[in-house]
């Protein structure tokens, strides 16, 4: 589920019905999603089930994209500087500070 998140983020498939529909066509999704030819695409419906359940008051989404950034800087991906927000580049430490008001 969460390959199939990451699917989503990266090609920018907002909605979950539409990403199960494009993981369930696109044989690419399918393998990075390790479900093979003949593997079951989840329902849209267990992603919400899973947000409002599971994942409501645990924090691991957020430490796995730590360990996800903590990678990329450490194999020089990303500086960790600065941020872009709608394709604005402004300085890391100015929208971190805006953020904590």
């Amino acid at each position: 589920m969460i390959r199939m998140l990451i699917v989503g983020y990266c090609f920018g498939i907002r909605s979950e019905r539409r990403l199960c529909e494009e993981v369930h066509l696109n044989l690419a999704y399918r393998w990075f999603c390790r479900l093979g030819l003949d593997g079951d695409v989840p329902d849209h419906s267990t992603f919400s089930k899973n947000r409002h359940g599971r994942f409501r008051d645990s924090d691991l989404l957020r430490r796995l994209f730590e360990a996800v950034l903590r990678r990329c800087i450490d194999e020089g991906l990303v500086g960790g500087e600065n941020l872009a927000v709608d394709a604005s580049l402004a300085g890391g430490i100015i929208i971190v500070e805006a953020m904590k008001r």
